[in-house]
């Protein structure tokens, strides 16, 4: 059997002359940015490129898909330096932005540190990113891209910084998510269809169905002690009443009752079952509900969203 020789590309402008006409236009693509949510564990949906930031414009603003984080991605074809670190700051803070992401050619021990330092110190809703992109070939086959994470946020050692402020709902809706997202990675028919999220101690967790007008809620109630699955859609009447067109359908797929509710923005198709969460003994009965409606939900969107 003959094997090929892998080698690194080092020379990065040999493949992209110029960080924004270049790079940052290729990573707009929608499968080179799959390639980025892939490598930091998070979906990303293009916004705006050279978004403006005052007088300054960052190289890409997005969100996260089925949800309202916003990204900055300032990218570096070349070592950080301190230039770019302001750069950063600067544009997260214009665009309050809670994800940051710092694509570069190397990282520098001294920004890494910077990096490592913002994460342990800034609140848990904020994550700072450092990525490398390398460049990889095998003999004269095509050259391959590949983003290297050399710095993420530590969730859960910020989630530990708020445990103990936490009142025991809170804690019991965190603990509660955090076993989901434990059982959506282990249950292959999950995976397949959903990314499991960070857990938040909250009364909801959200999922994404493929849209950024709507997105899949999974809610806990535990003073009404009930379970809820819904498609949530934040801002679009007109997709809300193309859905309930369908209503009849809707309600056959779900295999229950079905509440249609409206409020001044934000609509929800949504189902719900009289269930107490305080049994952790009986959670797993729970992750099965709610993850097979996600799934109904995740269906009907594709069925009947035209």
């Amino acid at each position: 059997m003959k094997l090929g020789k892998i080698k690194r590309i080092n020379d990065l402008r040999s493949v992209w002359q110029h960080e924004t006409k270049d790079f940052s236009k290729w990573l707009a693509q929608e499968c080179n940015l799959q390639q980025l949510s892939d490598a930091i564990g998070i979906d990303i949906v293009l916004e705006e490129c050279e978004s403006s930031v005052g007088s300054f414009n960052v190289d890409l603003y997005a969100i996260e898909e089925g949800a309202e984080r916003r990204f900055i991605i300032e990218n570096q074809l070349e070592d950080t330096n301190h230039d770019h670190l302001g750069k950063l700051i600067t544009y997260a803070s214009g665009k309050g932005a809670e994800v940051i992401v710092w694509i570069v050619k190397r990282a520098r021990d001294e920004h890494r540190q910077a990096i490592e330092w913002l994460n342990q110190n800034t609140g848990v809703k904020i994550g700072f990113f450092l990525v490398e992109i390398e460049l990889w070939q095998i003999d004269d086959s095509a050259i391959a891209p590949k983003f290297n994470v050399v710095e993420r946020p530590n969730d859960w050692a910020k989630q530990m910084k708020n445990v103990a402020s936490l009142s025991e709902t809170k804690q019991l809706q965190l603990n509660f998510w955090q076993q989901l997202s434990e059982y959506i990675k282990s249950n292959e028919s999950f995976a397949k269809e959903f990314s499991a999220r960070k857990a938040q101690p909250q009364h909801w967790y959200d999922l994404s169905v493929g849209s950024s007008s709507y997105h899949v809620s999974l809610t806990v109630n535990t003073q009404k002690k009930r379970l809820g699955a819904e498609i949530y859609i934040p801002d679009d009447k007109d997709k809300f009443a193309m859905f309930k067109q369908y209503a009849q359908e809707v309600e056959e797929s779900v295999g229950g009752k079905v509440e249609w509710r409206e409020a001044d923005k934000a609509t929800r198709i949504i189902t719900l079952y009289s269930y107490d969460i305080s049994n952790e003994s009986q959670w797993n009965f729970a992750f099965e509900w709610l993850m097979n409606k996600a799934l109904i939900f995740k269906r009907i969107a594709k069925q009947f969203d035209k």
